[in-house]
């Protein structure tokens, strides 16, 4: 037994190390403040008994259309809203949500109302992207689905760099 503490202790450090390197990245660091920001803003504020969901964000000018950057920044703000005791509905393992191959979780607006119900979910965390030359803006919200309010809204710049150029041009094969 005593063989196994040193052992434990190593992958518990090791985890540690991944989220915090995970977490010090730019584009995820500016998804995790986004999602915090959100919460924060988010009036009346959030209670963390029902659940939520998280769309893919899409192209502001291609609303049914998202990048795999799209798909990539709905994640990460998905994951941060479940490291804060959020209960999070995952989409791809529903038939009935409108998903393109590539595209990610496109909800239609008659769609929300019947998955809300059918999960009892409190709000929908939706958001769009535009580029410039040089930035990314991208725009969140968490709506409630029963009436369509926005309870809170966060806007981010995010650089246009290597990284988010590839993600904005990589396509599914």
């Amino acid at each position: 037994m005593r063989r196994l503490y040193p052992l434990m202790l190593a992958l518990l450090l090791a985890g540690c190390a991944q989220y915090q390197a995970g977490s010090r990245n730019p584009l995820i660091r500016t998804s995790y403040d986004a999602a915090d920001q959100l919460v924060q803003l988010t009036q009346p504020t959030l209670p963390k008994d029902a659940p939520l969901i998280v769309a893919t964000f899409v192209h502001l000018d291609h609303l049914t259309e998202a990048a795999t950057l799209g798909r990539v920044l709905s994640e990460q703000v998905a994951t941060r809203f479940t490291q804060m005791g959020y209960p999070v509905v995952e989409l791809k393992l529903r038939g009935s949500v409108f998903v393109r191959e590539g595209k990610g979780e496109l909800l239609l607006s008659r769609e929300v109302k019947d998955i809300s119900l059918a999960h009892n979910v409190q709000a929908v965390v939706v958001g769009t992207y535009a580029t410039s030359p040089d930035k990314i803006f991208l725009n969140l919200k968490i709506v409630r689905p029963q009436d369509n309010r926005v309870l809170s809204a966060h806007s981010v710049a995010i650089d246009l760099n290597e990284t988010t150029q590839a993600l904005l041009l990589s396509e599914p094969s």
